[in-house]
């Protein structure tokens, strides 16, 4: 037996790379609340046959991204309840996440991808340039994200990471909203640094709600009533 040989690498199936497309321009904004998206249509535009962007759309329907909308599939506009429940959930444990973080982050080496993002962050806040705000936004969450050491847990933030990608889109196009968020990742790696547990957590709240806010006058659905 030859034992240098390896598995190789198979690329991803044509259904996959249809979701993993379409799955993206949702998390960017580029197909937007009631657009209805329709196979042919997309089949059409993807150069592929029907079947992939079918099995696509099933599937990120099954996500909650996608709602089936007679022949067709549209993005599901966000209720007001539906952001308080998604927000109670990330209450519930993002602060809890950080709070077990800050137990290894006095170590700037685990440190290192944090600060970076978040001096990136600050230079793109410096420059108003919005996307790579959003981008080291997004680096910094997945920096503290990538240190929590309960797996469980993980898996159950990033089950609202699609929504989340939208919220910033929707919203870090705006520099006053920026302001707010880079003031909240301040505060977040200065506990962090600290190793402070307690003020982790709490800079996290705080910042979780002034997100939430920031996504309901964004989207209108101040105006909605309880």
């Amino acid at each position: 037996m030859v034992t240098s040989i390896k598995p190789l690498q198979r690329p991803l199936a044509l259904g996959d790379q249809v979701y993993q497309t379409l799955r993206a321009h949702l998390r960017d904004g580029t197909i937007v609340s009631g657009q209805p998206l329709q196979e042919v249509q997309l089949a059409e535009k993807l150069g592929v046959s029907r079947t992939p962007v079918r099995e696509a759309l099933t599937r990120l329907a099954s996500e909650g991204l996608l709602a089936s909308d007679g022949r067709s599939f549209v993005v599901p506009a966000l209720s007001l309840q539906d952001v308080d429940d998604i927000y109670e959930v990330r209450f519930l444990l993002e602060p809890a996440a950080l709070r077990r973080v800050a137990e290894m982050t006095t170590d700037p080496a685990m440190r290192t991808p944090i600060d970076e993002a978040l001096a990136d962050a600050e230079a793109a806040y410096k420059s108003r340039d919005a996307d790579a705000f959003r981008d080291a936004n997004i680096r910094f969450r997945n920096a503290w994200k990538d240190l929590v050491p309960n797996q469980r847990m993980v898996r159950a933030i990033e089950q609202y990471a699609d929504h989340m990608m939208r919220i910033r889109a929707l919203t870090l196009g705006d520099q006053k909203l920026r302001t707010i968020v880079i003031k909240g990742l301040r505060r977040i790696a200065a506990a962090l640094e600290a190793g402070d547990g307690d003020a982790a957590a709490s800079a996290m709240r705080d910042h979780l709600g002034e997100a939430k806010r920031a996504f309901i006058v964004a989207t209108g659905l101040d105006k909605e009533p309880r």
